[in-house]
């Protein structure tokens, strides 16, 4: 049997070609893939109705939004948003030429779960928020209108990855939706990995891997042409393969292509991209086409010389990114992220750490185009300080074993699926397996461990090409674990993590909480002068020879689920305004002087300018960003910050917070140092135009013009309806009625100076046998902490090792300039005096006097602010 199907297999494969070379050019069915996006036109409402998935649910009274979607929307910073179900509903009419293909529903990302209905009948689910998913919808479909709704909730789920993250968590279908009609014989999602095994100026060597899918009833037998262009359009090479597909199943065609001859090898000062268009053919036609930029590079990353480029060293200059802006959350534009990525590039870096999940494929692909080097991170992810299970300040491992297996599978899936989704952008440099998952209760951490070996080898084995890192890895004993570690905050200065032994970065360093406009400065002064390196001549001291690079926290401020300043550590704020920070760093890498800054004076009118006066297209991909400003009448711009109102007055458009948007200094839709800023959408084609006014100022005017299809109708066309902000209830961070906990357990710690053998850290791992001591020449020793949270403190609690204890100050700050010390009966009560909040805490010791100070553990009690009753 098994002898005669093989035979069988091989005369179908000749008959085949037979039959292509006897009927010669291959006739082409167009067109032979259909891509229909579906980002406009939905009906919306939170909560859960009963038979909503129904054909002839009524749904009259829903909201009309528009993809990308935020349950939360509008949403300015905080702590607070929605949580529960959402459903989301359109009518899609079957198109005559989808009879006889196959159809899926394609989504780039839904947080978190999502269950996908077509005509009242179940098609699928997807469990996690950050990675994309295609749902065959084929046999649900019919002719006529169809009715395709989702239902979404983004309930905390113990067996559901991120458990915990420093982040907002808010549901919605917030990335793009697609209808897909494709011959049953078809190239697979995302099923092309393009790989340059071999890359030098000279020539570079190529590997094409495509999977092919048959969904159809019959085996077939497939020929796979593959052609290669040119970033200038030219065909370059061309490849042809044929095999049988069997019905039901894909197969995987592995093609070598010629080497290629002195190729244009991409880079962040030449992001040349080539093109694979790829041609499936069956039955004496083309069934299938399919396009996938790639770019032509070789990384190597080095224990002892840091990383290199196509050959060259290059001292990575990051920044971490989250995916939210200001008003839309998390439902961000192709044109948002572009934006993000070119204000990071025009101030002279070259690198991006995703922080701390899969970000969109248009993230990855803008990039490329720009070419930013890029750090792709899986949800793995922990928070300090967690509390019970329940929310996403929880054990970033599960404590219950019962939950383990299920939240394994979640990780390891969107792990896959990530890789799958981006592993074609050159701009992709690491896959990081998560961040600061050692914030896992303690007897989970055996566990933590064993399972980030699992997860390593999955990303080793999806893409040897690509280092496999660990993110975050500064406590826990996790950093050997992968290919490249990346050192967060204190354990850039660490000894332990000083010249690793591996390939490492700074993952994260900075961190500095400031409202528009701050200082001028980095804002870490570890940039210029570590710990370990005082006095050095070294411009950057710490970029060490076996360093690959660092990256700040953050490029951007952004939602949290921490006290709503702890998401103001962007050197850009949440608007996508720069603080005065930005402009250190793009004066110090790039040479470009500040602009500047503006000072109070005369008010006389407002300015209101865009990035662009054209969106492109109606589907939401593309916005503009509006930025209003206070100027005298000579119009000088002012530090000056009135309420400002931006009012579209004609045509198509809308603001997150719908037609009209007011900005007030000191509330979340702010006006600060005399401008404010917002990203203006239309899903209609057509002129809008928009009004910026001030009582007592001149107003100013602008035109957008939206292009596309779907032309705007006066009186007829939908209106974006007014959206105020929600005050949402708090999630609950702890068990009801908890007593305020020990939150310095593995935070960043910094020390005048530390004995050899005696780090800053053993004052906060839990283990009162472990101790942080001075080096013996250190006059003024002194200790402190981040607790990377603003908190309300009840006690503070310090041990020190021996007989002979030294005399010390405890103090409190938020910000490292200011320090409230604690008097010694405060240090003795039992609960300190209500309104003591703080982020950093620091021990400093008097002069030892030939004693040497040591510290074994420092405990401090405390809930966080928002948690707090009110003063």
């Amino acid at each position: 049997m098994r002898l005669t199907k093989i035979l069988w297999v091989h005369l179908l494969i000749l008959a085949h070609a037979a039959l292509l070379f006897a009927a010669g050019p291959v006739r082409a069915a167009e067109p032979v893939r259909q891509v229909v996006q579906l980002n406009r036109a939905w009906t919306f409402t939170l909560g859960d109705p009963a038979g909503a998935e129904t054909d002839d649910h009524a749904d009259r009274d829903w909201q009309q939004v528009n993809l990308p979607h935020s349950f939360s929307l509008p949403y300015f910073l905080g702590p607070n948003f929605y949580v529960g179900y959402g459903w989301y509903r359109r009518s899609v009419v079957m198109d005559q030429a989808w009879r006889g293909k196959r159809l899926t529903l394609e989504f780039d990302g839904v947080f978190q779960d999502a269950e996908i209905y077509v005509n009242g009948v179940k098609a699928g689910r997807h469990r996690g928020g950050y990675t994309g998913f295609a749902i065959d919808i084929t046999r649900q479909m019919r002719p006529g209108s169809n009715t395709v709704a989702v239902r979404v909730n983004n309930l905390w789920n113990a067996q559901l990855s991120p458990r915990a993250g420093e982040h907002h968590f808010s549901g919605g279908i917030y990335r793009d939706v697609r209808l897909v009609a494709t011959d049953p014989v078809h190239v697979a999602w995302y099923g092309t990995f393009v790989t340059t095994p071999e890359v030098s100026p000279e020539r570079a060597s190529l590997r094409i891997r495509t999977e092919v899918e048959n969904t159809a009833g019959t085996d077939h037998a497939v020929t796979l042409v593959s052609r290669i262009y040119t970033p200038e359009g030219r065909l370059l090479t061309q490849e042809t393969a044929t095999r049988a597909v069997r019905a039901g199943a894909t197969e995987v065609f592995d093609q070598q292509p010629p080497a290629i001859r002195q190729p244009s090898l991409w880079a962040p000062g030449n992001p040349a991209l080539y093109r694979l268009e790829t041609e499936v053919r069956r039955d004496g036609r083309v069934a299938d086409r399919y396009s996938t930029t790639f770019g032509i590079r070789s990384i190597r990353w080095t224990a002892d010389r840091g990383f290199f480029l196509n050959g060259q060293h290059l001292y990575l200059v990051g920044a971490n990114v989250h995916q939210d802006h200001a008003g839309w959350g998390d439902a961000v534009s192709h044109a948002g992220a572009r934006r993000d990525i070119g204000m990071l590039r025009d101030a002279g870096f070259n690198f991006i750490r995703g922080s701390h999940y899969p970000h969109a494929p248009a993230f990855s692909r803008a990039a490329d185009e720009l070419g930013m080097l890029f750090w792709s991170e899986a949800p793995f992810w922990g928070i300090g300080g967690f509390g019970g299970e329940g929310n996403w300040f929880a054990s970033a491992y599960p404590p219950n074993p019962d939950d383990r297996p299920g939240f394994e599978d979640s990780v390891l899936a969107q792990t896959a699926e990530m890789i799958r989704i981006h592993r074609n952008h050159p701009s992709i440099i690491a896959w990081s397996n998560g961040n600061e998952y050692f914030f896992s209760a303690p007897e989970t951490m055996d566990a933590v461990r064993a399972f980030v070996r699992r997860q390593v080898a999955l990303m080793r084995t999806l893409d040897p090409t690509r280092p496999a890192a660990t993110g975050g890895v500064q406590r826990g004993e996790v950093d050997r674990l992968g290919d490249l570690a990346g050192y967060n905050g204190d354990g850039a200065a660490l000894p332990a993590y000083l010249n690793p032994g591996l390939a490492s970065l700074v993952s994260e360093y900075g961190s500095t909480i400031a409202s528009r406009p701050g200082a001028y400065e980095p804002g870490w002064g570890n940039l210029t002068e570590p710990p370990d390196q005082r006095g050095s001549a070294a411009r950057y001291p710490w970029r060490y020879p076996w360093r690959s690079g660092e990256a700040i926290w953050a490029g951007f401020d952004h939602g949290t689920i921490a006290d709503i300043d702890f998401g103001k550590m962007g050197m850009i704020d949440y608007f996508r305004i720069p603080k005065r920070q930005y402009y250190w760093y793009r004066n110090e890498y790039r040479q470009v002087p500040p602009p500047a800054w503006p000072g109070p004076g005369q008010a006389s009118q407002l300015s209101l300018t865009a990035d662009k006066t054209v969106i492109h297209g109606t589907q939401g991909h593309d916005d503009v960003q509006l930025l209003v400003t206070v100027r005298d009448a000579q119009g000088r711009a002012l530090s000056n910050s009135p309420d400002v109102t931006l009012t579209i007055e004609r045509g198509p458009g809308e603001f997150p917070t719908g037609r009209s948007i007011t900005f007030r200094h000191d509330t979340p839709v702010d006006i600060r140092d005399g401008q404010a800023a917002i990203e203006f959408r239309s899903y209609y084609a057509g002129k809008s135009v928009i009004r910026a006014s001030s009582p007592g100022l001149k107003d100013a005017l602008l035109v957008i013009r939206t292009e596309g299809p779907d032309p705007y109708i006066e009186g007829k066309s939908p209106l974006a309806r007014a959206r105020p902000l929600v005050k949402y209830p708090a999630l609950a961070r702890r068990e009801p009625g908890a007593a305020p906990g020990n939150v310095v357990i593995n935070r960043p710690t910094a020390a005048t100076s530390s004995a050899p053998g005696r780090p800053a850290s053993m004052a906060n791992d839990g283990d009162d046998n472990t101790a942080w001591q001075a080096a013996a020449a250190d006059d003024h020793p002194a200790w402190s902490i981040d607790l990377e949270n603003i908190y309300a403190v009840h006690g503070v609690a310090v041990l020190q090792p021996g007989q002979a204890a030294l005399a010390y100050t405890v103090e409190l700050s938020l910000d490292r300039v200011q320090w409230q010390p604690l008097t010694p009966a405060q240090l003795q009560a039992a609960q300190l005096p209500p309104g003591l909040r703080a982020r950093f805490v620091r021990v400093r010791f008097a002069s030892p006097a030939g004693a040497v100070a040591a510290l074994s553990e420092v405990r401090v009690l405390a809930v966080p602010a928002a948690e707090a009753p009110p003063l």
